[in-house]
């Protein structure tokens, strides 16, 4: 089965796409730097000629609200009238746990914006919402960053290993549509300023956290479950400790 992988070339697009050729299927990486731009249209048609399914993992290259907003948008636009051109049979979206509870936060916003285009789109469709991965945790402590403080909300955090991720999402790509919501998420839950320090102490980084309630996540507001998921959900299998084993071998 020819299945096509827009941002195919990235941290999860690799991951999926290499599962996906093990498994048998032809798997293509699709991205701007395999000549597939969904923004302009440039080479969409002729990558999703003969697809079956379409994985979107594609991302915007600038987090400004209002041009994350933008991409999204327009990427789905050009996805879902390509796709419906060729009679895709199933779309697969990533996107966040929490999404629609974080409405201050302009990135969940812009996800928002795309699981409507997918879910009006015709087509149908699997959105997975995976909760943050471990990878973005180096990220996430930087941008909580106050001097050698890093201020970070007591809420729920339950992040989740890459290679959980493109476990789920070459499943959910190989199974049926299911017209809604699947959630995926790490096997540990902890409140999310313990996550931030069991990071920073296994880097050997000094910077203190201090647990803040009103420490926003990259503008919105932290409840105590913003970030997890509220009912059933599909757990990792790499918990925290054997992720950063694995990580320090690659590095």
């Amino acid at each position: 089965m020819k299945i096509l992988i827009i941002g195919g070339t990235g941290l999860i697009g690799t991951k999926t796409v290499a599962i996906l050729r093990q498994r048998g299927h032809e798997a293509v990486a699709a991205s701007p730097n395999t000549g597939v731009n969904t923004i302009t249209g440039e080479g969409l048609k002729e990558a999703i000629a003969g697809a079956q399914v379409v994985i979107d993992l594609a991302n915007s290259p600038s987090f400004e609200d209002k041009a994350v907003l933008e991409f999204f948008r327009t990427s789905g636009r050009n996805l879902h009238a390509a796709e419906a051109a060729a009679g895709v049979r199933h779309h697969v979206a990533l996107s966040i746990v929490g999404t629609d509870r974080m409405p201050d936060n302009g990135y969940f916003r812009a996800k928002v914006a795309q699981e409507k285009l997918i879910e009006a789109s015709g087509i149908p469709y699997t959105i997975i919402r995976s909760t943050q991965f471990m990878e973005f945790l180096r990220g996430i402590a930087d941008s909580a960053a106050v001097g050698n403080k890093i201020r970070v909300s007591p809420g729920l955090f339950q992040p989740i290993a890459s290679d959980d991720v493109a476990a789920a999402v070459a499943d959910v790509a190989l199974a049926a549509p299911r017209n809604g919501i699947v959630e995926i998420a790490g096997p540990e839950r902890a409140p999310f300023d313990e996550v931030v320090a069991r990071f920073l102490k296994a880097v050997g980084d000094p910077r203190e956290v201090v647990r803040d309630p009103e420490a926003r996540y990259f503008g919105g507001r932290v409840e105590e479950r913003s970030l997890v998921p509220l009912g059933e959900a599909r757990l990792g299998r790499i918990g925290f400790d054997e992720w950063f084993r694995r990580s320090q071998k690659k590095a």
